[in-house]
Parts: structure tokens; C-alpha cells; sequence
């Protein structure tokens, strides 16, 4: 149930722990109550809506609802996508305490996925304080050529980081400025999910 972190010595969740706790959240009326919240984000952003958790190997895909477009980026449910070149995972990097951000980031593989994505930790790192102080991290083409996303953090009532909440779409349709313009939708999609989980 608990691990020790191999950097900072401190007890973490293990994967038994996280699996329970998945599960707790996972329970069908939480459930069928976050897709009614992701699926009215989608429609007011007209895009592809996703709930987004951290895992040992990545960022894993929870929940989603799939934009009306024909043309979008498919990311299907399950799918783990890495921490350094996705929105979600910037956000939940974000979250971390700024030695523990620095360890994590520290430890990380910065695999090149487009000619955007950070390859260095000082740059990675730099943008991470960024995305703590403005409250929502970007993905301006960085894990995926041609595909912009915007992500903000799902917390507990004590504003600890529980999942990442997204947005993404092709940039020939979804601007950057576009994605940033609509921030407000997903905080307040976030806000719902706090209520919903914790209240």
C-alpha cells in the first residue's frame, strides 16, 4: 500500500493504495456524475474533454468525451501519455512542492516527441513555475505535431492535486489563444469535480 520515494525517502501511495482509491473514485454515481461534467465542457469548448490521472509510467487517460468534429485527435480511454510534453502532465507536475518538482523532473526521460517538446530540465522547470503561478498548464504542439491542449488541476478541498482536466484539438482549428480564452470553462469543470468527489 505504501512505497518509499527513492528521492525524498518520504512514504508515497502504492500501487495497491492507488487502485483503491481508483476505485472509490471510479463507483458508478461519481462516475456517471464527472461524464455529465466532462461532456458539458465539451460542449462549450467544442472540443475533445479528458480526465487524466498520474501513473508510474505516465499520464493515464480516466475518462473522456469525444469532441462532435470528424476531425480530431483520438487518445482513446487507458491510453498513458508522458508528463513532460503534455498539458496534463505539466499540471500535475505543477502541483508538486518545488524540490520535489525538481526531483521529479530530474528523473524524467525529456524524449523528444516534436521539434517543441523541453528536452532540458532548466526549461521544463521554468515553464512548471509558470503554469503554478497562472493555475493552468499548455501543450503548444509539444507531444503531438498539429495538436493543441489546455489542462488545469482537479484538487481536494485542502487544494492538493487529485487529476488533471483537459482539453485538446488540432491547431488548425484550436489556436493556442483560442485554448487560453477558454480556461475559465475548464476551472469551472474543475470546481465541479471538486464538489462532486468531495462533497
Amino acid at each position: 500500500f505504501l512505497t518509499r520515494d527513492p528521492v525524498s525517502r518520504a512514504l508515497t501511495p502504492g500501487a495497491r493504495l492507488r487502485l483503491l482509491a481508483t476505485g472509490v473514485l471510479q463507483s458508478s454515481q461519481l462516475h456517471i456524475l464527472r461524464h455529465q461534467i466532462l461532456a458539458r465542457v465539451a460542449q462549450e469548448t467544442g472540443e475533445t474533454v479528458n480526465y487524466v490521472m498520474p501513473q508510474a509510467d505516465g499520464m493515464s487517460y480516466i475518462d473522456r468525451v469525444e469532441t462532435d468534429w470528424a476531425f480530431r485527435v483520438q487518445l482513446p480511454i487507458g491510453s498513458n501519455v508522458p508528463f513532460h510534453c503534455t498539458a496534463s502532465g505539466k499540471t500535475y507536475m505543477a502541483s508538486l512542492p518545488p524540490s520535489a518538482r525538481r526531483a521529479f523532473v530530474q528523473g524524467l526521460e525529456l524524449t523528444s516527441k516534436t521539434e517543441k517538446t523541453h528536452t532540458s530540465p532548466i526549461t521544463l522547470l521554468d515553464e512548471l513555475a509558470e503554469t503554478r503561478k497562472r493555475g493552468y498548464a499548455l501543450d503548444n504542439e509539444e507531444f503531438m505535431e498539429g495538436m493543441v491542449a489546455l489542462a488545469v488541476p482537479v484538487t481536494d478541498p485542502s487544494g492538493r492535486y487529485v487529476a488533471s482536466l483537459a482539453f485538446h484539438g488540432p491547431s488548425q482549428r484550436l489556436t493556442l489563444d483560442k485554448a487560453i480564452s477558454q480556461k475559465d470553462v475548464l476551472l469551472d469543470g474543475a470546481n465541479r469535480l471538486q464538489n462532486i468527489l468531495f462533497n
